[in-house]
């Protein structure tokens, strides 16, 4: 039998569950693309390839530069390279300390990034009903406005956050911009787009995600001065640098099941619970939003769409007393099944001096 036909046959699963990374191995800024396995151990892809085919003469196949290029080449067939690498390091007790190949790391070991960088990233707005009104409410009025909006779920209500300079990854700093003291926190389930995407149905909406991970949208709730135009400014309220985390890592969809019966995303503020959701607290399915995001603009693989939060904001009320984030806290936000980001908070130094056109501090009009 030919190896092309070994490779093929011996691929079809994976003898381990995988996720999948963005890391800097070497501290040299160079970005890696792993393998993660039990959550502690990272396989660099490259290398673990040029040896699959090295040692075993296994068919070529030119690994991807990034992994938005992973992403799109995943379901037409570079799955399959990822799974004979899996069972190649399992099967030949490649992992163990004693066997380890050189190509393994532990992951305490290296530095973890964001694992993308989407070409665009959508939220959900108000897509949970704990969240619904939350804020300047008490918690019998928050009750009463969730019900009516069960009544009449409407569309869902989405809007794009910035990608580059918001990004950030496991264990980077969110930066409260100077001036900016309203500043909170919410957990959110980030879906990454498998497939060119385009009026897709929330019926067959599961077929063109490639995976999940963990997503913060950090929110400066400070709103724009008085003076100015008035009304909402998503980008004052989204857009900061470093107020979108994303990671640790990508789990594979066929690795984690349906979000809509498995969901169950926490975060807490120095150890203390603040958000705490399942997918039964969901508005909108992952799947309507999928269905009502590609009727307005086409996504591509590598894109991103979040969930939206769950009540326990710190700007809400219903549930305790307004909070924000303060320099030296630390935020952890799990979703079981894909991970934990933790990541500690900063202030901005105070910036150069400016002309008066810029975002005030926030006690200037609101003390």
């Amino acid at each position: 039998m030919s190896p092309a036909l070994v490779s093929a046959q011996s691929a079809m699963n994976s003898a381990e569950p995988f996720k999948l990374g963005t890391f800097e191995i070497d501290g040299e800024g160079d970005k890696t693309i792993g393998i993660v396995l039990r959550d502690e151990l990272i396989v660099e892809l490259n290398a673990a390839n040029m040896a699959l085919e090295n040692n075993l003469d296994y068919p070529a196949i030119p690994m991807p530069g990034n992994m938005r290029e992973l992403i799109g080449r995943y379901e037409y067939g570079l799955k399959y390279r990822l799974y004979e690498i899996v069972n190649y390091v399992v099967s030949n007790d490649r992992l163990s300390a004693r066997t380890r190949a050189d190509f393994v790391h532990d992951v305490d070991d290296i530095r973890t990034l964001a694992p993308l960088m989407p070409g665009k990233m959508l939220n959900a707005a108000v897509n949970f009903y704990s969240h619904v009104e939350e804020s300047g409410t008490t918690g019998e009025e928050q009750e009463a406005a969730a019900e009516r909006r069960r009544a009449q779920r409407g569309i869902p209500y989405l809007f794009i956050k910035p990608t580059e300079g918001a990004v950030i990854g496991q264990g980077d700093s969110v930066v409260l911009p100077y001036g900016r003291d309203r500043t909170d926190w919410e957990v959110e389930l980030a879906t990454v787009i498998g497939r060119t995407a385009k009026y897709v149905s929330a019926d067959n909406a599961q077929d063109y995600i490639f995976g999940y991970m963990v997503s913060l949208d950090i929110s400066d709730r400070g709103r724009r001065p008085p003076n100015s135009r008035p009304g909402s400014d998503w980008l004052v309220g989204k857009g900061h640098d470093t107020f979108a985390p994303l990671g640790p890592w990508i789990v594979p969809k066929e690795f984690y099941g349906d979000p809509m019966e498995n969901l169950q995303q926490i975060l807490e503020l120095d150890g203390e619970v603040m958000q705490r959701a399942g997918p039964g607290d969901m508005i909108h399915s992952i799947y309507e939003l999928i269905e009502y995001g590609t009727s307005i603009i086409t996504m591509y693989p590598g894109d991103v769409l979040n969930n939206g939060t769950s009540g326990g904001t710190g700007n809400g009320t219903a549930y305790r007393e307004r909070r924000f984030l303060q320099p030296g806290e630390t935020i952890t936000a799990t979703i079981e099944g894909i991970g934990t980001l933790i990541l500690p908070v900063v202030a901005e130094e105070i910036p150069p001096q400016r002309t008066g056109s810029f975002l005030p501090p926030v006690a200037s009009y609101d003390p």
